[in-house]
């Protein structure tokens, strides 16, 4: 039997930190395989292809955190199923997610090819970019059902406790990757299609090695009738899952708006933008780590009603998200030229180091304002435990409002400059409202245990 993890008993922030590293350790992985698609994208077929790949950049985000949110807020249900210690709740509610999994994939894959040409045009990618940009994006968004069957897969293994399995299927995936890519670009010449290509069969590889731990766990082993159409679960599921995937979907909105202004800056802006946008995974890798334990953590300990012990893993989380994200900022300020150069190349001297000049400013306005992303994800994952799940939706709101207004005022008034700090300032909004949501739904949860313990005596 594969090993669970209780995480309602033990040291709250070493329960959390070792939960954390191995999905941190996948993110690394997961993140190399987007930054070497990226880099041999900008290498291999060059500077235009890149810009291309960069104007879809949050087309794609959207995609994708449609797909992953409803697979998020079903882990939250499992976690706390199997904090309640209720294992036959526990299949049944993989049961149904998986059903309600299989559906919600083919319904985005469906939309997402029916509204492309139209997402582009409104993106306003320029006249040049846009055959490029379409095959890469009509290809990625056929993998949904692949990116969707990894995501569900890794969330089941990840609400008992166990995640070394996204490791492991990270590995596997970015090995597999990065082999297809270098063949598909270089050898076979396939440019941005073949590196598309090789993202989706790579998804698969991932949830394939995530299946196999599941089949290996009995716990986990859901029946015909566990599927069985449950109308109040499928509601409590999609009421946890739809607030994370419309908190995506407003982001990636505000994120698209911002990409229409600077794709009226031209090309070579593009291409700096796009390359901190793929360096942007590196900054939050462990971020989404910590989110993802948090998540897991207080989900088993909301289930086993320990307020206490909810109260003091968040703050462990807290102040080991804010060590991370410095020692992060700091690398990046002292090598994000360098990083930066990965990705772009260019015949020209002078658009090469305009290009660089772009992408590091962009870059070190994010470092600076890195810690408030990661208390940002501390704060959401912890109401998300709790099944709160409105309130991430809420911060999306604030961030995109944050996000659109300053990226207008910079494209109308203030120029490019103001845009490299667009992140950091929406990031600030939305955290100063998720700390304080956490503090209030912790005091009234407090309030109303004490009172449950009085009217009990």
């Amino acid at each position: 039997m594969t090993k669970t993890i209780n995480m309602t008993t033990g040291n709250p922030g070493k329960l959390i930190f070792f939960f954390a590293l191995p999905l941190m350790f996948g993110n690394v992985f997961q993140q190399l395989y987007r930054v070497v698609d990226t880099a041999i994208v900008g290498q291999g077929v060059g500077m235009d292809a890149l810009a291309a790949l960069g104007t879809t950049d949050w087309l794609c985000w959207l995609v994708m955190g449609l797909a992953s949110g409803f697979t998020q807020g079903f882990c939250v249900h499992m976690s706390q199923k199997f904090g309640e210690g209720d294992m036959p709740g526990l299949r049944k509610t993989i049961g149904v997610s998986a059903g309600l999994t299989i559906v919600i994939a083919l319904v985005i894959t469906l939309l997402s090819q029916l509204l492309m040409t139209t997402a582009l045009t409104l993106l306003r990618v320029p006249a040049e970019l846009r055959e490029l940009a379409e095959v890469y994006s009509r290809i990625f968004f056929a993998g949904i059902p692949a990116m969707m069957f990894f995501n569900f897969t890794s969330s089941v293994v990840r609400s008992v406790g166990d995640s070394k399995p996204p490791l492991y299927a990270m590995i596997f995936s970015s090995a597999v990757n990065v082999v297809l890519d270098i063949v598909a670009v270089f050898v076979l010449e396939w440019g941005v299609a073949g590196a598309a290509w090789a993202t989706v069969f790579a998804q698969c590889c991932a949830g394939a090695v995530c299946t196999i731990r599941i089949i290996r766990t009995p716990i986990l082993h859901f029946r015909r009738q566990d599927m069985k159409w449950d109308g109040k679960l499928v509601g409590k599921l999609l009421y946890l899952g739809f607030p994370i995937s419309f908190q995506s979907m407003i982001i990636a909105i505000g994120g698209m708006i911002v990409q229409t202004v600077v794709n009226g800056f031209g090309t070579v802006f593009i291409a700096g933008f796009t390359a901190t946008n793929k360096l942007y995974g590196l900054l939050e890798m462990a971020a989404i780590s910590y989110g993802s334990a948090v998540t897991t953590y207080v989900g088993q300990n909301y289930g086993a009603n320990n307020l206490e012990r909810i109260r003091k893993g968040v703050r462990a989380s807290i102040w080991i998200s804010l060590v991370t994200s410095v020692i992060i900022a700091i690398l990046m300020l002292v090598m994000g030229r360098q990083f930066a150069l990965l990705f772009i190349s260019s015949e020209s001297a002078e658009l090469l180091s305009a290009a660089c000049d772009v992408a590091y400013y962009y870059l070190a306005a994010m470092s600076v304002g890195l810690p408030m992303l990661y208390l940002l994800y501390v704060y959401i994952s912890a109401a998300m435990g709790m099944g709160k799940t409105i309130l991430p939706m809420i911060s999306g709101i604030v961030e995109c409002g944050v996000r659109v207004t300053l990226a207008l005022v910079s494209g109308l008034w203030l120029g490019e400059t103001c845009l490299y700090f667009v992140e950091t300032a929406s990031w600030i909004g939305a955290t100063l409202l998720m700390a304080s949501a956490y503090y209030i739904i912790m005091h009234k949860l407090k309030q109303k245990q004490m009172n449950e313990q009085k009217e009990g005596q």
